[in-house]
């Protein structure tokens, strides 16, 4: 049947992010699919452990800072997450941060932080993710991009580099890993409510001007993500590599 094809029972999900905003609700969404979840957040991780749990599905917490995190770390997440919870089939990478300056000014401290987590961690623990599902036979990369993937933005230079790069990255690696039943996909989302863009929506003059250009009158949510994700996990999509679905109300074609 075509929902069993979506189903995710016995498989294990590592997702970064995972204590809050888009994150958690992609965790959380692979978990009502019937995922164990492994997740890497900076700071405490109680709320999403306890939604899993509640779930009935078992929960890793694993505590890592991706912008200070060495590629010896992040290889680490990938071990520990098999050697505690037996298995790993789909990476998320969900973590992202932003900083916002105008480009004259922008500081390097701010550029390098936003390109380490959201590009560099991502490239290389996708990398150890992609090692262990070639030695087991295959296994699912969902990587999250940006509307600003595809634009430029407004005083966030880095960010939208970085978003560019991570359509590159899931291409690049979509196209060498598709032959060893690897999946490499993305999810861009458009303008979410979540902790990172709080100010944005605040903001009197660019809310309004953002919720005018979204077809569908409203911003996102990070639960709006869920069905992408656990798409893009499953079996459903087994045929999809490289693939960037948009989640974004419309923004992208107005």
């Amino acid at each position: 049947m075509i929902l069993d094809l979506f189903s995710l029972a016995g498989k294990v999900a590592l997702v970064t992010g995972a204590s809050r905003g888009l994150g958690q609700g992609i965790a959380l969404g692979l978990a009502e699919a019937g995922a164990d979840i492994a997740g890497v957040s900076r700071g405490p991780c109680e709320e999403t452990a306890a939604g899993v749990r509640a779930l009935g599905r078992r929960f890793l917490h694993l505590p890592c800072d991706l912008a200070k995190a060495t590629v010896a770390e992040l290889e680490g997440l990938v071990k520990r997450t098999v050697e505690a919870l037996g298995r790993l089939d789909i990476l998320v990478n969900a973590a992202g941060i932003t900083a916002r300056h105008p480009v004259l000014e922008y500081p390097e401290e701010d550029w390098d932080a936003v390109i380490q987590v959201n590009l560099k961690s991502l490239m290389f623990l996708s990398r150890a993710a992609a090692r262990h599902f070639a030695a087991q036979g295959g296994g699912k990369i969902i990587n999250v991009a940006s509307a600003l993937s595809f634009q430029g933005g407004i005083l966030v230079v880095p960010y939208a580099a970085s978003k560019h790069g991570v359509l590159g990255v899931t291409r690049a690696m979509a196209n060498e890993l598709a032959a060893q039943n690897i999946n490499v996909n993305a999810i861009a989302p458009g303008y979410m409510l979540t902790e990172m863009t709080a100010p944005l929506a605040a903001d009197p003059v660019r809310a309004p001007t953002i919720l005018q250009r979204i077809p569908a009158g409203r911003w996102g949510t990070p639960e709006d993500l869920k069905g992408a994700a656990v798409f893009l996990a499953s079996e459903a999509s087994a045929y999809c590599h490289g693939m960037v679905l948009t989640v974004d109300g419309g923004w992208l074609a107005r």
